[in-house]
């Protein structure tokens, strides 16, 4: 019989480190393009590294702020315009 030593890392950590930094780039660069895409993902990623525990919480809700932003400057962009997307 061969015994193992118990897991000491949390497995995932990486993980929701590396979603909350992608939301966090992700919500920025929705800002200038595709914010219809990138927007709601960077909303996703957010909340799901939030809901895990990310040790990097600050960079996911920033994240989750800039995905709601862009959700935002769309929608003003689109109620000005009355386009589905917007240019410089």
């Amino acid at each position: 019989m061969q015994l193992t030593a118990p897991a000491t890392r949390r497995t995932g950590i990486r993980d929701t480190d590396g979603m909350a930094v992608a939301s966090f780039v992700l919500g920025l660069l929705g800002l200038l393009v595709l914010n219809v895409f990138l927007g709601p993902v960077a909303i996703a990623l957010a909340g799901v590294a939030l809901w895990r525990g990310t040790a990097r919480r600050g960079r996911a809700l920033l994240g989750l702020g800039l995905g709601v932003a862009d959700l935002l400057v769309l929608a003003a962009f689109m109620s000005a315009d009355s386009t589905m997307s917007w240019s410089l």
